[in-house]
């Protein structure tokens, strides 16, 4: 079994912690802290040593879903972002742009949670943005 390493920065939050991904047969072993990382210096919280739980859990999604009901089915990307942005507009333009809220995330970087305030204030015209790391 060939063991490689594989040098990436930790997706939990917009930190940028460096880490190691130590990975054999298409599998993640486990996670090391990049001991050089200018962020994390060596030391990783407990999200970032268990990082490869949740790559690995079989409960997570790998493609878009279209709930029917009480159903849900498979769809591919181009169809599901075609879906959002319709019900978006749909949404908006029934009901008004200050009935839809944006929630960012502590995993997005920066530049990710700077392009979400600009999408809910100038595309869909709300001022209903919040961020998960105020609550």
């Amino acid at each position: 079994m060939t063991i490689r390493h594989t040098s990436t920065v930790c997706p939990y939050c917009g930190c940028g912690c460096g880490l190691t991904l130590e990975t054999a047969e298409g599998r993640i072993l486990r996670t090391i802290p990049t001991a050089d990382a200018p962020v994390n210096q060596g030391r990783l919280c407990v999200k970032g040593w268990n990082v490869h739980d949740f790559v690995q859990h079989p409960d997570r999604l790998t493609q878009p879903l279209l709930r029917e009901g009480r159903e849900c089915r498979p769809l591919d990307w181009e169809s599901a972002l075609d879906h959002a942005a319709r019900e978006l507009c749909r949404i908006r333009d029934t009901y008004g742009p200050d009935s839809i809220g944006i929630l960012t995330s502590a995993r997005c970087t920066n530049e990710e949670n700077y392009l979400l305030q600009k999408f809910a204030r100038c595309a869909v015209g709300t001022h209903n943005i919040d961020h998960c790391a105020r609550l």
